[in-house]
């Protein structure tokens, strides 16, 4: 499963959020993963969007990860993380969302957050996070 995120994450790279409809490519990648990766990819677009306008720590925020300490869980049309974590400034933080998406799973309708601790670096590597 972190092939499928490391692939798609290579995507977000390329692109900042305003760019992310004009990107055929990203369309065409997301319909090739199953739904439920298609569900945690559309939440991973919205919630680094919703962490750069809601936290002052998180506006250069360029990664997000739903399972880093924790499995997230999805439903058909929401996808809850109680495990996830978020990257700004070379500076990792837990983080905790729900998120609701379209019945096809290509777009995230809500998303709700709560940030919580700064991850101790010395933990990055045991939790396949990275500079």
């Amino acid at each position: 499963m972190r092939t499928a995120w490391a692939a798609i994450f290579s995507v977000f790279l390329m692109l900042d959020a305003g760019h992310m409809a004009e990107a055929g490519s990203l369309e065409r990648a997301l319909l090739k993963l199953s739904p439920e990766e298609r569900a945690h990819q559309a939440c991973v677009v919205r919630g680094l969007e919703a962490v750069r306008r809601g936290d002052k720590r998180l506006r250069e925020a360029d990664r997000l990860m739903p399972d880093t300490f924790k499995r997230a869980e999805f439903d058909g049309s929401v996808v809850s993380a109680k495990g996830a974590a978020v990257r700004a400034r070379d500076h990792w933080y837990a983080l905790s969302f729900v998120c609701t998406v379209s019945d096809d799973q290509m777009k995230a309708l809500a998303f709700t957050y709560k940030v919580g601790a700064e991850v101790p670096r010395e933990n990055w590597d045991d939790l396949g996070l990275w500079r």
